[in-house]
This record gives C-alpha cells, sequence and structure tokens, in this order.
C-alpha cells in the first residue's frame, strides 16, 4: 500500500550526514569525524536541575510555549549575549531542539509554490522541510566567495516567488560567519520586502574572532531566529530549542507547535532554565578547546596542500578535494576503506558540496591527530 503514502514525503531522503555515517559504523578501526556531536559531557549543574525537576515531580505538561521562567530566561539570553530585545511573554517558543523550531517556522509561513533561498553548501536539514511545504529551495553558489552568502548574491535570485531567505550562520558545513556590515546589506535588500529572513544560529556562542552578529538587530520584524543549548551547553539529547520572532509571527506558530507536541519535555525545561542562568557562559571552556583543535586541523591541512577555508565558528572545516578527481563521495569511501578515517561526502550539503569533504573537530586532540596522520598517510601516497 506504499502508494497511498504522501509523495512529498517518499520523495525526500535520509540526511546524507547520517546515511554516510551509519554506512561508516560497519567497517572496523575507523576514526570518524563525521557527527556534529560535542564530546562535552552536560555540564553537571545542568544535569543535576534535571534530577532535581525529577524528584520534585516537575514532570508534567507546561505552558505550549514552555514554562514561563525558561522563556524569561532565554529573552534574558539574547538579551544579554547579543543584544537582542523579545517579550518573554508572546515573542518566545521553547522548541524539540533547533530542528523542530525550523520544521514550525517553515510551516507557518510557506506556501504552495514559494521559494526559500538557502547558500550552498548548506546543512541538509532544511531542504526537506521546505520540500513537505509545497514550496521550492533556491540554492546560491557560494563557493567562490568563501561560503559567504552577501547582499549581492542575494539579490540576483530574489523574485516575486520569495518568501524567504536562510540564513544558517555559523554555518555547518564550512564554520564561517557573517559580519554585522553583511548583515547590514542584506538587511537593507530586503527591509519591507515581503520575505522573511529565517536565521538559524544554534553556533552563535561558537564564534572565534569577533562577536557574533544577529540579522534580527537590523530587521527585527521580517527575522525569525533559531537557537538551543545542543551545541552551547552539550545537550543534544535534551532537545532544547528556541524560536524567537514579532508576535504576529509566534502566534500562529505556537498553534502549529501546540498541535505538533503540545509542549517540550518539563524536565528538560528545567534543566536548560539552569544552562541559561547560572550556566550562561558554560560554553566559554568549550570555545577555547574548540579553537585549539581548529587551529590544528587547519594547519595540518593546510601543510598537506588542500585548499580549505579557516572557519571562524561552529567545529567543521570544509576542504577542497576537487584535486583527485574522484567524486565526494568516492574520495570520502576510499578514505574510509584505504586510510580508516571518516570524513562526509560534501554532496550531502547540496550539489554545490560537490568536490569537498565535511570534517567535525568536535573530537579529541588525540583523536584528531590520529585522524590526520592516516589522511597524511593516504595523501602522501596519492600525491
Amino acid at each position: 500500500m506504499e502508494h497511498l503514502l504522501n509523495n512529498r514525503v517518499k520523495q525526500i531522503e535520509i540526511s546524507g550526514i547520517r546515511k554516510f555515517f551509519n554506512m561508516v559504523s560497519e567497517y572496523q578501526n575507523v576514526i570518524s569525524l563525521t557527527i556534529g556531536q560535542p564530546d562535552f559531557y552536560t555540564p553537571e549543574h545542568v544535569k543535576v536541575a534535571g534530577k532535581n525537576a525529577i524528584d520534585q515531580n516537575f514532570t508534567t505538561y507546561t505552558h505550549n510555549a514552555g514554562y514561563p521562567e525558561l522563556r524569561k530566561a532565554a529573552a534574558q539570553f539574547l538579551k544579554a549575549k547579543y543584544n537582542l530585545s523579545y517579550n518573554f511573554e508572546t515573542e518566545v517558543i521553547t522548541t524539540v531542539g533547533a530542528s523542530q523550531a525550523i520544521d514550525i517556522a517553515f510551516r507557518t509561513i510557506l506556501t504552495e509554490g514559494s521559494e526559500v533561498i538557502l547558500p550552498g553548501p548548506v546543512y541538509p536539514g532544511y531542504e526537506p522541510l521546505i520540500r513537505l511545504c509545497g514550496a521550492t529551495p533556491v540554492f546560491v553558489d557560494t563557493t567562490k566567495n568563501g561560503f559567504r552568502l552577501t547582499a549581492e548574491l542575494l539579490e540576483e535570485k530574489i523574485t516575486e516567488k520569495t518568501r524567504c531567505i536562510v540564513l544558517p550562520y555559523p554555518s555547518n558545513p564550512t564554520g564561517v560567519t557573517l559580519s554585522a556590515a553583511e548583515l547590514i546589506e542584506i538587511a537593507s535588500l530586503v527591509k519591507g520586502k515581503d520575505i522573511f529572513i529565517l536565521s538559524d544560529e544554534i553556533y552563535s556562542e561558537l564564534v572565534f574572532e569577533g562577536e557574533h552578529s544577529s540579522i534580527a538587530k537590523f530587521i527585527p520584524e521580517q527575522t525569525i531566529v533559531i537557537n538551543g543549548l545542543s551545541k552551547s551547553h552539550s545537550m543534544t539529547g535534551w532537545r532544547i530549542g528556541f524560536l524567537f520572532a514579532s508576535e504576529y509571527l509566534t502566534k500562529h506558530m505556537l498553534k502549529v507547535h501546540q498541535y505538533n507536541v503540545s509542549c517540550v519535555s518539563s524536565i528538560s525545561q528545567k534543566a536548560a532554565y539552569e544552562a541559561l542562568t547560572n550556566g550562561i557562559d558554560d560554553s566559554n571552556r568549550m570555545k577555547e578547546e574548540y579553537r585549539k583543535r581548529r587551529d590544528y586541523v587547519y594547519n595540518r591541512l593546510v601543510n598537506m596542500k588542500l585548499d580549505v577555508v579557516k572557519p571562524n565558528g561552529a567545529f567543521y572545516l570544509f576542504p577542497s578535494i576537487s584535486q583527485f578527481g574522484k567524486s565526494s563521495f568516492d574520495f570520502a569511501m576510499t578514505l574510509v576503506k584505504e586510510a580508516g578515517v571518516a570524513f562526509v561526502p560534501g554532496s550531502a550539503f547540496s550539489d554545490m558540496g560537490e568536490g569537498y569533504v565535511r570534517l567535525s573537530y568536535a573530537y579529541s586532540l588525540e583523536t584528531l591527530e590520529e585522524a590526520l596522520d592516516r589522511l597524511e598517510g593516504y595523501l602522501s601516497i596519492k600525491q
């Protein structure tokens, strides 16, 4: 009876990242740098807060948008960190990770036939959600621009059907960030147009040089900010995300959210409150360690004569492998089989990712050293 299923669901696929990770898991003695999973544990005081929530029987439904104290803490966090102002009572929704926040945003603002502009290469989680809404993803090739989506590149792609622009910075898979000046130019281009900005800022606390900037500072009424605690506080399994937007948007998004999940786990919400208050700077220690790893991995790749953009955020590098004359998938599989090291094929991040591989440095320096030794050994034979 498969022919009866929703055709849009049948046409989307499992993420290329996960498909490759699952494929690699079948091989023995392979060092995998494929998953964007922080290798730090959730901070101890945050775990205690979760345990206390259970012991204190904080185990019932909360407000659909999240319990008020948490939403207030989330709004205060954005104000303190990025000078963004949101009314916690009406402009903040607590979600099941950033992924669900993106889903309810798209399902609220997109209609049949509308277009969404994305920078390519890009995290593969957006396109399927866009297509499930009956909308069309439109990719902008950023590979000749240091992976930066600029107002000039955007202007070429905007049409009457454009309903949303996705700004996923710091970027997965490239680690690239946008400056305030670049965001101001984009804001000037779309201000007053019938275009929303979905600003996915899940890596905002992992910016190495300078400060993270949000386009919401410049066009707040058109911007939907997505954030969460998975990367900043190493809380991927707690599934805590946040959506921030003007009330005219959130009052409708909340309806989608309510019918979708009712509310986020009450236990996770209590842990999130602790993270956003007493743990407001917990990410600093992790960030410094990621910075060291970034510098180490970047320098190793450059010494191997690989063309790679130095990232300013997140925990990924995206080196070019075009010189080897193989597709990114074939190159990645060859590395698995012949070098015992796994990176994600760039093709998992749209067609613009072809000719690259993504490696995550959310692993110990010892693991990274061994993985890069294996890569270098393989390349020394091939070059």
